[in-house]
């Protein structure tokens, strides 16, 4: 597994040790837990004149889950590697929700409400909640790596998609030359696109090619959305047929490919719009900041043998990528942000009218909504240990969300803290 952060009586980071030098340490008194996600013990002796030797965090940012990774240029070694999952979308689809409610409630004939001076303006650098919620969560990890650990470096992807040439491959003109995806980068994204499988069959780990929705010898294009993948078998037996007679007996699977090649470039904007803000966000930490292109970085990850992963693709991120990354019984640490809760007092209908009171009261029994607990029940219908975040209620019959499901009516007499509330979920 990942190393174990350690702290000393001052809680300033100390190396990062081997999961059995953490358990001897516990097992002996010299240490006690002082963070369960990521695992940081602290020292109970003081450390005089310690040796510490600096790491450098890389990330490798997506629209969805982002990578993140500790290396040890010196001698290669991946201490520590995380998937950084983001809520932007969720985010997204919330605010249009509030603003279609709104609007509706607006054009009821039920009172006139004066119209309002927009004079509001945006400062520099502004950015939509939903996609400044990506950037907020990997600076939070990045401020929250350099208290547990020496950090003296950051390396970042900045991914950069033109989003004309994945549409049309074939533009042209005066003021707009070639895109950085025609070619190596637009295979990257169809490779993304279609799972890294077979369209026709589903097949994996077998040699993929570039296969037109539409052949182009019945007047199909280049452009993004008539491309898709295919093994050797599925598309020489595809041939120039047009896809409606090639998949005329599978009416279910030609639905969603038609949709799969016609879906919105969303990752693609939201990638886009927040490469820069994060690197300049990443600057102001006062470290200095390596950037590298995903070309860069899938090579790293190639000629090293690691798989398809986001956090193995933080740690082959830039040029100071050592010739080899030492990751034996490296484990990732699966981070999703889940945010802070509602600021809304009452719950509404799907007509935007309310139909319930929200308690403004956060703490229920000791816990509140999103704590990390543990629960043994002993008796009742329910006997067994339960760990995962809690959703309180005032009667004190809690709900936990386990990796199994949804365990509903726990009471809080059964549950005990493991982390408290910082706005995300943890798993292995």
């Amino acid at each position: 597994m990942s190393k174990v952060f350690v702290l000393d009586t001052n809680k300033q980071p100390l190396n990062p040790i081997h999961p059995g030098r953490a358990r001897m340490l516990l097992s002996q008194g010299k240490a006690a837990v002082f963070r369960r996600y990521p695992f940081t013990l602290i020292l109970k002796e003081e450390v005089l004149n310690p040796e510490i030797r600096p790491l450098r965090v890389k990330i490798d940012p997506g629209a969805k889950t982002s990578g993140l990774a500790l290396v040890n240029d010196n001698t290669g070694e991946v201490v520590w590697v995380a998937e950084l999952q983001h809520r932007g979308f969720q985010i997204r689809d919330t605010l249009t929700s509030r603003r279609q409610l709104r609007r509706s409630r607006r054009h009821r004939k039920t009172r006139y409400r004066q119209p309002r001076f927009l004079n509001r303006t945006r400062s520099k650098g502004w950015l939509p909640p939903s996609l400044n919620s990506r950037v907020a969560n990997i600076l939070t990890w990045v401020k929250r790596l350099s208290s547990l650990c020496q950090i003296t470096a950051i390396s970042q992807e900045l991914v950069r998609f033109d989003t004309q040439q994945m549409q049309d491959a074939e533009i042209s003109g005066v003021g707009y030359q070639q895109g950085t995806l025609a070619g190596y980068e637009m295979r990257e994204f169809l490779l993304e696109l279609w799972d890294r499988t077979c369209a026709y069959c589903g097949a994996k780990d077998t040699k993929l090619e570039i296969e037109h929705i539409n052949p182009r010898s019945k007047g199909g294009s280049n452009r993004v959305s008539n491309i898709s993948l295919a093994c050797v078998p599925c598309n020489q037996k595809k041939g120039s047929q047009d896809i409606k007679d090639f998949l005329k007996g599978k009416p279910d699977l030609l639905k969603r490919i038609l949709g799969q090649a016609k879906k919105p470039l969303a990752d693609t904007a939201a990638v886009n719009a927040t490469r820069w803000n994060l690197y300049e966000n990443l600057k102001q930490t006062g470290l200095p900041v390596e950037v590298g292109t995903g070309g860069r970085t899938k090579y790293n990850r190639t000629i090293r043998g690691l798989d398809k992963t986001h956090y193995w693709d933080a740690a082959g991120v830039g040029a100071s990528t050592p010739e080899q990354l030492i990751t034996t019984g490296v484990k990732p640490l699966l981070i999703a942000a889940k945010g802070h809760g509602t600021r809304q007092q009452c719950r509404t209908d799907k007509w935007g009218f309310p139909v319930r009171y929200c308690s403004r009261t956060k703490f229920h029994k000791g816990f509140q909504t999103g704590d990390i607990v543990k629960a043994t029940v002993t008796s009742g219908k329910k006997i067994g240990t339960y760990v995962g975040r809690v959703a309180t209620r005032a009667t004190g019959s809690f709900n936990i969300s386990t990796k199994d499901g949804l365990v509903q009516g726990i009471s809080h007499k059964y549950c005990k803290h493991i982390l408290k509330k910082d706005g995300y979920s943890y798993g292995q």
